[in-house]
């Protein structure tokens, strides 16, 4: 993952609203949650949702899909991993004697 990618998406999880909704379409699972669904759970307006929804999905951590009238909202679980693993992929790099330990791109 490249720097900028990552800075982006952690820039995006900064804010308070944009973390909540992550993490409950996290916990959602891959059956993702009806942005309906998702309003009343967190009891955010529609119109801030939409606004926070759509930096999730310029930075590639979210998806929708359209069911008939229904916008579904998933989280991109790759997106998730590959952040997490650049944060956890120098570990300890720089302490002498430290194995297994791999450099990001």
């Amino acid at each position: 993952m490249k720097i900028a990618d990552a800075a982006a998406r952690l820039e995006a999880l900064g804010n308070q609203t944009r973390l909540q909704i992550y993490r409950a379409l996290v916990r959602a699972g891959h059956s993702g949650m009806p942005v309906g669904r998702l309003q009343d759970k967190l009891k955010i307006p529609a119109s801030t949702l939409s606004h926070h929804i759509k930096t999730l999905v310029a930075v590639g951590l979210v998806s929708q899909v359209r069911e008939s009238t229904t916008l579904i909202c998933h989280a991109n679980f790759d997106a998730m991993r590959g952040l997490v693993d650049f944060l956890a992929s120098e570990c300890c790099a720089d302490e002498v004697g430290c194995k297994n330990t791999q450099t990001a791109a």
